[in-house]
Parts: structure tokens; C-alpha cells; sequence
């Protein structure tokens, strides 16, 4: 194993401890250097057009006890369709462990029944002050949380830090929204912690958004725990490869 100072130094910079780096040495200046100047002449365009940072709690769909801040880095395609790299912090040093798609209740309603059950609503995490945008103004906000209210999201967990994978490990997860009831209820103590964090108050936004519409309906093959007690889980299997010409 290498302990050069060099590596050490580079989890000391990481975050509370220094395990929120995966394994592997310090970059080098060379390496610094490489990616400053690839920075300056490529577009980089996908990764510009992020515009928008959600925080918010998320909760495995296998197993709701484990429940995670995350963080969404939103590129909007259109006034439908919303895709989110989704990342543990927004540190220099967040891992991006899943991605998000937001749909608009029209494109959801136009799914298979089968599909929406992978999806999620966004009203009442909403509603509850859960999800914010941290530093930007509430007066700001409200024509975005309005639409956003009306959501439908399917998130995949490609990293599961929790559990303190130091890598990505394993089949992705599939993700689930805060809700108001039963095992969907955020801890406490992590939305005081987040609270604290960008100096906000969870009451104090829910009150400010109570004017903001409700759904007229929550199409109920979303949230598919709530109705029926079961959540989702992806398994890895082999199976016979599609060839075009025979295998050696």
C-alpha cells in the first residue's frame, strides 16, 4: 500500500476525516496543469448548462431507513423535462452518486403504469420546506417551486456512500421522496443538520410556501409504497450476450 505523504495529505483534504475521497494517489501538478488547460479550450457545454442547485433528503427504496442529503445539479432540456447529476455535498470534493430525471405531470401521466411505479412526487417535500435551493431567495423561487410542485421524479443511486462504499459498488438503487407518512419521514436531526448548514428553517419556508398550489391529484402509482407497502430492488444476473459472430 502506498502512504506516501502525498496520498495522506490528499485525504486530509477531503472532507471530515478525509473519507470522502475514494482510493488512489494525490493528482500531481501535471495533472493539475493538463486539466486546467483542457478546461480552457474545450466547451464543456452539458456541464454548463447545470443552472440550478436543489438540496434535498432522499430515501432507498429496498430499505427507507437509510435516508441521505442530496444534492441536484439541474440542467433544464425544456419546460417538461429536467435531468439532475446528483452529487452527497456541494464541496469541491461531492461524489456524484446518481442522476435524476424530472418530468412534468403531463409527460408522467403519458407513461406505462409499470414505469410510474419507479417515479416519485415532488409536492409535499416541497410544501414541507424540504427541498430548497440554498442561497437563493424564496421571492425568487416561487414560480420554479410551483412548477416543480407538479413534478414526478425517478432517481438512480449509482454510489451508495452511506454505507461507506469508497467506490461505486453493486447494482444502482432505485430512490424514493420524503413523504408526510409512516417510514417516509425525514430524521429530524438531518434536516436540522442541512438547516444549520445554509442557516435556513424548514418551518419557516414551509410557512412562506403555503400558498403555493397543491396538485389537484397525485397519480398514485407514484410514491408506489405508500399504496402498497413494497418497494424496488435491482439485481445483477448473467444471461447469454447477443453476437453477431460466434464467441471463441
Amino acid at each position: 500500500m502506498d502512504t506516501s505523504s502525498g496520498e495522506t495529505a490528499a485525504a486530509a483534504a477531503g472532507h471530515q476525516g478525509g473519507d470522502q475521497i475514494p482510493p488512489g494517489k494525490a493528482m500531481t501538478i501535471g495533472q493539475h496543469m493538463l486539466d486546467k488547460g483542457a478546461q480552457m479550450m474545450q466547451s464543456l457545454k452539458p456541464i454548463k448548462q447545470m443552472n440550478q442547485h436543489l438540496c434535498n433528503f432522499s430515501l432507498y427504496s429496498h430499505d427507507m431507513t437509510r435516508q441521505i442529503e442530496t444534492h441536484h445539479f439541474v440542467t433544464r432540456l425544456n419546460q417538461d423535462f429536467l435531468q439532475c447529476a446528483v452529487y452527497d455535498s456541494d464541496d469541491s470534493t461531492g461524489r456524484l452518486i446518481g442522476v435524476e430525471y424530472i418530468v412534468s405531470d403531463k409527460i408522467f401521466e403519458s407513461l406505462p403504469p409499470e414505469e410510474q411505479k419507479l417515479w416519485h412526487s415532488h409536492a409535499y417535500e416541497i410544501k414541507s420546506g424540504l427541498m430548497v435551493n440554498p442561497r437563493v431567495p424564496e421571492m425568487v423561487l416561487k414560480p420554479e417551486l410551483e412548477n416543480l410542485a407538479k413534478t414526478y421524479g425517478k432517481f438512480w443511486c449509482t454510489w451508495q456512500t452511506d454505507r461507506g462504499d469508497k467506490i461505486p459498488m453493486g447494482a444502482p438503487a432505485l430512490m424514493m421522496s420524503p413523504q408526510a407518512v409512516d417510514i417516509g419521514v425525514v430524521r429530524p436531526e438531518l434536516v436540522a443538520e442541512r438547516n444549520e448548514k445554509y442557516s435556513i428553517s424548514s418551518e419557516g419556508l414551509k410557512k412562506s410556501r403555503i400558498e403555493i398550489a397543491e396538485p389537484e391529484w397525485i397519480n398514485p402509482q407514484a410514491d408506489y409504497w405508500k399504496q402498497h407497502g413494497k418497494g424496488f430492488v435491482v439485481g445483477v444476473e448473467s444471461t447469454e450476450m447477443k453476437k453477431i459472430v460466434p464467441f471463441p
